[in-house]
């Protein structure tokens, strides 16, 4: 899936699939290859990658037909066009809460390369690009999609407005950050929860815009969110894949053989 076709399937509501990876080791290029993936997340917030592994998964991800999705430290339209200089298709922004920061997002991602006071006039709405000027930034951004993190109650509340801004093209819920928002720290079963999160994706969707979650504790809650409308989906990461495999493979070793199991469990983890 190339940038283009990620664009086009979030705004149709096409599922799309996808999974954090953390680790930049070559390995998992060749591993990964010929899996039904759309996508992938790559994530630097929360995980320390300098520019160039970045620039390496992102293009190395981007050869075998999985669209490379970056979310950037905060919401800054510089580290967001970083990450498209480095390969990037989609940038995720985190913790959005206000129009602004979502129009200043769209300048870098769909606007590029305007800068300055004319960048400006047009995000402000004081002038339109030329006819000309605007064919040639549909074109130059075609690869580009711009989701934002919805993840607080003041995200929640600023939605409708949000979901106006040109050229957003899918929001993804951060349940983590969203529970907590919610004073329901990790109760991701919790009815408060569950009612805000289909609020969004039934917003989301009424927008034509993509909605989606990383991270979900639950495979059987994502499904029936996606079931009304959800449709990107990041299921895990590879550590996690990893440390689930681990501790059930240990704990049959130590079952089988008579020692005790290990009665480590496996935490959310709310990357």
């Amino acid at each position: 899936m190339n940038g283009k076709e990620l664009v086009e399937a979030l705004r149709a509501g096409q599922r799309i699939y996808g999974t954090l990876i953390v680790s930049p080791s070559p390995h998992w290029i060749k591993e990964l290859q010929g899996i039904d993936l759309d996508c992938v997340f790559i994530d630097t917030e929360h995980i320390p990658l300098g520019t160039h592994d970045l620039a390496w998964m992102c293009r190395a991800y981007g050869a075998i037909g999985f669209a490379p999705i970056v979310r950037i430290t905060s919401p800054d339209p510089f580290q967001a066009s970083k990450a498209l200089d480095a390969g990037a298709v989609g940038i995720i922004a985190p913790y959005i809460e206000t129009v602004a920061q979502v129009q200043a997002l769209r300048g870098a991602v769909k606007l590029r390369p305007l800068k300055g006071r004319k960048l400006q006039e047009i995000l402000s709405g004081q002038n339109q690009p030329e006819a000309e000027l605007t064919n040639y930034l549909k074109q130059y951004n075609a690869n580009n999609a711009l989701i934002v993190n919805i993840e607080s109650v003041p995200a929640v509340e600023a939605l409708d407005d949000i979901l106006k801004v040109p050229g957003l093209d899918a929001v993804l819920i951060g349940p983590h950050d969203l529970t907590c928002s919610l004073g329901i720290p990790e109760q991701y079963d919790h009815p408060d929860f569950d009612k805000v999160v289909r609020g969004i994706i039934k917003k989301a969707r009424a927008a034509n815009v993509g909605v989606g979650m990383h991270n979900c504790p639950s495979v059987d809650q994502e499904i029936e969110w996606m079931k009304a409308g959800l449709n990107l989906i990041l299921r895990l990461s590879d550590i996690v894949f990893f440390k689930k495999g681990l501790i059930k493979d240990l704990n049959a070793l130590r079952q089988g053989i008579g020692d005790a199991a290990s009665s480590e469990k496996l935490k959310h983890n709310p990357i």
